[in-house]
């Protein structure tokens, strides 16, 4: 009996195993594309200090005005 994935893939032949290294590039693809896609709130409450100085209404204004002023 075969004990190991590489031993099996060794054991078939050589069409099959380009299918299987097809299909373990899909599933590593499909890992990244998935682990990629989760977001990431590390930026949450980075601006909490001007809170009291800004509605988030005017934070947005101010945010928009600073992008333009980097162009």
């Amino acid at each position: 009996m075969v004990k190991n994935i590489e031993e099996m893939i060794k054991n078939l032949p050589p069409d099959l195993q380009h299918e299987v290294k097809d299909f373990v590039e899909f599933l590593f693809e499909k890992h990244l594309k998935k682990n990629k896609s989760k977001p990431n709130f590390s930026w949450a409450g980075a601006l909490k200090d001007l809170k009291e100085q800004y509605s988030s209404v005017e934070l947005q204004h101010k945010i928009s005005d600073w992008r333009i002023g980097e162009r």
